[in-house]
């Protein structure tokens, strides 16, 4: 009898336990949220950047996932010396030149207590940009392009003051820094490494690196609107 009674009281205090454990364990599913933005402002010029964000993905990490594009619009570079380095000696016409930069961007954010915000972030991850610098000489005769793709790496803060339950505005300042690539236009290339292709005269990466304005070190700050989904 004592024999029943024991083993009927184990089986009650294992089944209390097992439906304890399922109320305080946490599912496997998480709930993740989505989310897109839409920022502009100083990029090394001006910029415009549209991003897709994934958070609340793991109960275990804190962490956001958010990949982006940006267009970038920025100085070319000096139109005389990229001349040189990559066309001719020739000094006629009058130099014209625009630029512009596609960015895509990969982003790790944490959330972060920052003063009474309700909501900041750290964020940081890789960059890739496809840079193209244009040059005009107008009377000259002259009309060229001058390209280089760079992988980077970049970091910043941002912050969210909430407008309503799914929109937000967003603050945010960060700093990129673009590793050295092949600078390439007309028929010549240089290379960091001084494998050059149809390279002119004597010139080198550094005079191409130092006559087009490619990104490089880059602050940003930027402002705009986020949307939850």
């Amino acid at each position: 009898m004592l024999r029943k009674i024991f083993l009927l009281g184990l089986a009650i205090i294992f089944i209390s336990a097992n439906l304890t454990a399922q109320k305080t364990t946490p599912p496997l599913a998480a709930n993740p949220k989505y989310s897109l933005g839409i920022m502009t402002g100083y990029t090394g010029g001006f910029g415009i950047n549209v991003s897709g964000t994934i958070s609340e993905f793991s109960y275990d990490i804190p962490l956001a996932v958010r990949f982006s594009g940006g267009y970038n619009i920025r100085e070319a570079g000096n139109p005389l010396d990229a001349r040189k380095v990559f066309i001719n000696d020739n000094t006629n016409g009058d130099p014209a030149e625009s630029a512009h930069s596609f960015d895509l961007r990969l982003d790790f954010a944490y959330p972060i207590n920052l003063f009474s915000i309700r909501k900041s972030l750290l964020y940081v991850g890789p960059r890739y940009s496809m840079h193209t610098s244009t040059f005009e000489f107008v009377g000259g005769n002259e009309f060229f392009d001058i390209t280089t793709s760079q992988f980077g790496i970049g970091a910043g803060l941002e912050t969210y003051f909430g407008i309503s339950p799914n929109l937000s505005l967003v603050f945010s300042g960060g700093f990129d820094y673009y590793f050295d690539a092949q600078i390439g236009g007309h028929d010549s290339a240089y290379n960091p490494d001084g494998t050059d292709v149809s390279g002119r005269e004597d010139y080198t990466y550094q005079d191409a690196d130092n006559a087009i304005n490619q990104p490089k070190y880059e602050v940003r700050f930027l402002v705009g609107l986020n949307f939850g989904l």
